[in-house]
């Protein structure tokens, strides 16, 4: 990897020091450029025009997502965000009163206030697999409750937000598919930083945004919805006439493919940006990717652990470019505040954000470090001399 050369390509990089990636990225010059440019077109054009212009060139992004995912382009939806993709993967599994979804204590908290609020409105019981001591889900408890519950549902999240932790997704999901149980997994951290294969995986549906390790824009995500998905009979609750064809006065037919999960008014810049993004990260490769930021985070957290009154928190055999910790401040607002001021991007994760899982660390907030490729020897020694200077004087 040229790292020089990613650096170039990316205008934050002249002037912040990122290691909020696991928030937004900082995109490279060919996914700003490539929203620009539309946008200049739809403005010179007309938008419906320009759609038209540019449909083969629009259709890119189901081929580059698809790569990306071991996929089929037909399998890949274009939503809004992770979060929307989730929720009309949820509104097409007909739920009734008693159904049992089993999901982990770490999963990110929009999909836990999903799943509570189906408990509440249909009657579903929800199940949560144990965690091991060491971190990250039981994966013999939760096997156990598959076979004896059966649920209607299984969901894990890939790699939480909150915390570095990298759930073993493939290992569930071969129980899933041996039962024939559908199985939804949430990548929204993890595209973009891991390389993923869904076949390998097992999941019927996978989700993902742009924003983040994908350095694409905000306001886009995607959704995989398998062929066992696709075969039956399930569609998302509200549809619209892009994901479906009104045939009779009360009749209509839903689209074969994954686009029976997209809406017909959609944002083309936001998605002609994460084509440019997602072949942005083909082009340098996921295992390349995800060897760099295996080396970054091993520079990182030995040295933060020295930090004197840092304690990190994630657990887990096995850590993504995720790094959360304890500091000897007593104001997070002020902490990311100071470390703005000195252009060093970061995060802070709150209770309610990750509410299970800082409770049973004993903590109310965590400060949250997210290094990716394009993040530099230099800007660590810089964001660890900060953080000493910060923390002798809270």
């Amino acid at each position: 990897m040229d790292i020089a050369k990613l650096r170039a390509d990316t205008p934050g990089c002249q002037t912040k020091i990122h290691f909020n990636n696991s928030g937004a990225s900082l995109p490279p010059y060919p996914v700003l450029h490539a929203m620009q440019d539309y946008l200049t077109e739809e403005a010179n054009c007309g938008g419906y025009e320009t759609a038209a212009a540019n449909a083969t060139s629009l259709n890119r992004f189901y081929m580059a997502a698809g790569k990306l995912l071991n996929a089929p382009a037909k399998n890949i939806a274009f939503t809004s965000s992770a979060t929307n993709s989730f929720a009309r993967a949820l509104s097409c599994i007909p739920f009734k009163k008693g159904d049992v979804v089993i999901i982990a204590n770490e999963d990110y908290a929009s999909n836990q206030l999903q799943f509570l609020s189906l408990e509440e409105r249909f009657g579903i019981e929800l199940i949560r697999a144990h965690s091991l001591p060491e971190g990250g889900v039981d994966v013999d408890h939760m096997t156990s409750l598959i076979k004896e519950k059966h649920p209607r549902l299984v969901s894990l999240t890939h790699v939480p937000s909150n915390t570095g932790l990298i759930q073993p997704v493939a290992a569930i999901g071969k129980v899933c598919r041996e039962l024939e149980i559908p199985y939804l997994v949430d990548a929204c951290q993890s595209v973009g930083q891991l390389p993923l294969d869904v076949e390998a995986i097992g999941c019927d549906f996978l989700c993902g945004t742009m924003r983040k390790f994908l350095r694409g824009p905000r306001g886009a995500g995607l959704l995989y919805v398998s062929d066992r998905i696709l075969h039956k009979p399930w569609y998302p609750l509200f549809l619209d006439m892009y994901a479906a064809t009104w045939t009779d006065d009360d009749t209509f037919v839903t689209a074969p493919d994954a686009k029976r999960f997209q809406d017909w008014e959609q944002n083309y810049a936001l998605l002609s940006g994460s084509y440019a993004a997602i072949h942005y990260a083909n082009e340098i490769g996921l295992q390349n990717i995800a060897d760099r930021n295996r080396y970054l985070g091993s520079l990182l957290r030995p040295r933060l652990q020295a930090l004197p009154g840092v304690t990190l928190l994630d657990k887990g055999t096995a850590l993504a470019s995720i790094i959360t910790l304890t500091a000897p401040v007593s104001d997070p607002q002020w902490l990311l505040t100071s470390l703005r001021e000195r252009h060093i991007n970061t995060a802070v994760s709150v209770t309610a954000s990750a509410l299970i899982d800082l409770k049973s660390k004993g903590v109310n907030w965590a400060l949250r470090i997210a290094p990716h490729y394009f993040n530099t020897e230099e800007e660590i020694d810089l964001l660890l001399d900060a953080l000493e200077s910060l923390f002798a004087n809270p």
